[in-house]
């Protein structure tokens, strides 16, 4: 809920206006924050979004990564091998060496 000149409303419209930004910056923060995403108007016009920070995940389940993979096409391996010969020189080499 948010209080604007006394009176309680919902955070349900997804545009603000640049002073509603400013005079309710704090409430419009905290909704920002709990996940709503907002469309900044000026005069009528949209001039900019703000949009929750996305938290990169650094572990993917084995269960949502196989439900991913489903839909991949199928890879041949000769070919992703030679592939990778063409770009990379794959033989060993001595880095003491002459």
């Amino acid at each position: 809920m948010l209080a604007t000149m006394g009176v309680a409303r919902e955070v349900t419209s997804k545009e603000v206006t640049q002073r509603d930004l400013r005079m309710r910056s704090r409430e419009i923060m905290d909704a920002l924050e709990s996940g709503q995403s907002f469309t900044v108007t000026r005069d009528g016009r949209r001039i900019g979004e703000l949009t929750p920070m996305r938290h990169r995940r650094r572990f993917v389940p084995k269960q949502e990564f196989v439900a991913l993979s489903r839909n991949a096409p199928a890879v041949d391996l000769d070919a992703f091998r030679a592939d990778q010969d063409v770009v990379v020189d794959q033989r060993a080499q001595d880095v003491y060496g002459p």
